[in-house]
């Protein structure tokens, strides 16, 4: 599949497939097994928006999302009136109205946090319950899990002034297979959710819902994975559909000699004739600078007419310079679209050649870039 961009425009071409993204829920919502299937949307659904991601994971059949920043909580309610929403960056000072008015879930990972939630709860009868996040190894944010039996005595003692809606931990490397680390966090997390035993649990990501079925819970966090992201560190076959495709036109394409150098730096020289096609697109637009190759070190690549053209010199902040020399002469035309991501190239690929990860590429998706939204499938 290739795009033309429209007249309007000269800008690089996103199409998100609903249909690849919904057929990821299902695909991980069967794996989880008895547990729900969350959707985690935080950084605007992952860089694809909130407003074009929830409603096609609502159709799905989602019933719980979380999200990093309350603002994004705003967005979601607003889509989805009926659904819980978890704000993962824990409750600030002075925002109790904003949760009270949407019926958002703080969750809360220290004691000052639940210190200001307790007046709203003691002022407000329809106050939304709350989830406790517990570290079991990060050391980012969370109670320490000995506060857990402290926590749970005054929960059944009702001296905790407000309702539990849910417990919850996050892994450190659970797309490793074999991970000790994620083996010590699951028994960790297991001796939570006694302690807990009454109160739905939570600890599996994108990874953990495929190498830690023993630990799905009652509701299981999809991320990565929703996306089109391979949920594990291995080469098997990634088992999610892709859901985006990035592609950009050919501003100009000219014919170098032996010796000339390409870009700011004049960090790549040709060791051959080379025909170079110039890409509207850069840094502005998300893709790394960690792309580029020097005449000694390769960097990332795109396909032009089915032919992989290597990136070359530094990346620009609105160019891209690649060597088409290979490509058919028929694709590599001032229009013609070369594919960033697509037709094999994938979003881990593309991460994996910037020196970087396939996150980073998806949440950086650039704002400049024309949006197209399609449903269906094996385009």
């Amino acid at each position: 599949m290739s795009s033309t961009p429209s007249a309007s425009s000269n800008s690089a071409v996103l199409t998100i497939n609903l249909a690849a993204l919904r057929e990821n829920w299902h695909t991980l919502d069967r794996l989880s097994g008895q547990a729900a299937t969350g959707a985690v949307v935080k950084a605007n659904a992952y860089g694809l928006g909130i407003e074009t991601v929830v409603p096609t994971l609502i159709d799905a059949g989602c019933r719980h999302f979380f999200v990093a920043h309350l603002s994004e909580a705003v967005r979601v309610r607003a889509l989805a009136p009926d659904a819980d929403i978890f704000v993962l960056n824990g409750f600030f000072p002075d925002t109790g109205h904003t949760y009270l008015q949407h019926q958002l879930t703080p969750v809360l990972g220290s004691f000052a946090e639940m210190d200001e939630w307790r007046p709203l709860a003691t002022e407000h009868r329809n106050i939304p319950p709350v989830a406790l996040h517990f570290d079991t190894g990060l050391n980012r944010l969370g109670f320490a899990p000995y506060d857990g039996k402290e926590i749970a005595e005054a929960h059944r003692s009702g001296s905790l002034g407000f309702p539990i809606r849910l417990v919850m931990s996050h892994f450190v490397e659970s797309e490793i297979e074999g991970s000790n680390v994620t083996a010590r966090q699951c028994a960790e997390f297991d001796d939570l959710r006694m302690i807990f035993k009454d109160i739905p649990a939570s600890l599996c990501n994108s990874s953990g819902i495929f190498l830690t079925p023993d630990s799905h819970y009652d509701l299981v966090r999809s991320g990565y994975a929703l996306y089109g992201g391979h949920p594990l560190w291995s080469n098997s076959a990634n088992p999610m559909s892709p859901v985006i495709r990035l592609e950009a036109p050919i501003i100009q394409t000219r014919l170098i000699p032996i010796g000339d150098s390409v870009g700011y730096g004049g960090f790549w020289t040709a060791a051959r004739p080379t025909r170079l096609a110039c890409l509207s697109l850069g840094y502005a637009d998300g893709l790394p600078r960690g792309s580029e190759s020097t005449t000694t070190r390769p960097g990332g690549y795109v396909i032009i007419g089915g032919v992989k053209c290597a990136m070359l010199g530094r990346v620009s902040m609105d160019l891209l310079i690649v060597d088409a020399t290979d490509a058919p002469c028929h694709a590599v035309q001032r229009g013609s679209m070369a594919t960033i991501i697509g037709d094999g190239l994938s979003i881990d690929c593309v991460g994996d050649n910037a020196r970087t990860i396939g996150y980073d590429i998806l949440v950086s998706l650039g704002h400049r870039f024309e949006r197209r939204v399609i449903d269906q499938l094996g385009v």
